[in-house]
């Protein structure tokens, strides 16, 4: 048999919430029901996913999950940013539903990708499609950029907060005069990401600042821009500073 499709099928606490958000990512529902159990099916292109309500459902205490392979993880990023940007006015960095940025994943042979946690508190995890892909990044070297590494694994892979906090935290403790401003810049910004997914924003303040306050040269101030941006959106996310 050739051209099977699979369809992955995830809980939710609402599947009005559920569509109001996947909308804003370019979906359209193909299908929807009420009875005799909420359903609904929704597609974006070629990326089919379907949700089902429970009732008392916490979306915290989700464990779905599903593997989305793309050829262009970049693109399909930018698309999912620029309807968060048009509906909220920023990208959801924090809480829930919310969306990481695209890294290299040293658990995924250095291919990228990145996660999209939705209100039901299912991961949508996007990775590179590796038989499209013929070139793999080459592995981390230097202290700052393994730490960021493997970090990233936990972080948003896992979704272990907690540990990834604690391996940038433990590396920033130690700076070290050859360390590469880059990956510097690279490993604040992370770690304030991960500050904001706690709620955390003056921790996520303080690292953004200290991003800023790194000395780049100019080909190295190229090189940081696109995290740079990253940052520019966290900062959209932090509630504005009272004045009072």
């Amino acid at each position: 048999m050739t051209n099977e499709v699979t369809v992955p099928l995830l809980p939710c606490a609402s599947i009005d919430d559920i569509v109001t958000f996947y909308e804003v990512l370019g979906f359209q529902t193909t299908y929807k029901q009420r009875k005799p159990n909420p359903y609904v099916a929704l597609r974006r292109e070629d990326l089919h996913l379907h949700f089902f309500e429970m009732a008392g459902f916490d979306p915290e205490q989700s464990y779905g999950s599903c593997l989305v392979l793309t050829s262009d993880i970049a693109e399909l990023h930018r698309a999912f940013a620029a309807g968060m940007r048009a509906a909220y006015g920023k990208v959801l960095v924090s809480g829930t539903p919310r969306m990481t940025r695209p890294r290299v994943r040293r658990n995924y042979d250095g291919l990228g990708g990145f996660s999209l946690i939705d209100p039901g508190g299912n991961w949508i995890r996007v990775v590179q499609n590796a038989a499209t892909t013929p070139a793999v990044a080459a592995a981390p070297s230097g202290r700052l950029a393994k730490a960021l590494a493997n970090a990233i694994v936990q972080g948003d892979s896992k979704g272990d907060v907690g540990q990834a906090i604690r391996i940038l935290d433990s590396t920033l403790a130690r700076p070290q005069s050859g360390d590469d401003p880059v990956a510097l810049v690279e490993v604040l910004v992370y770690r304030a990401e991960l500050a904001m997914v706690l709620r955390d924003e003056e921790t996520a303040r303080e690292m953004l600042a200290r991003a800023n306050a790194v000395v780049l040269s100019a080909d190295e101030t190229q090189r940081a821009a696109p995290t740079f941006e990253a940052a520019a959106d966290l900062l959209r996310s932090c509630a504005p500073t009272s004045t009072v």
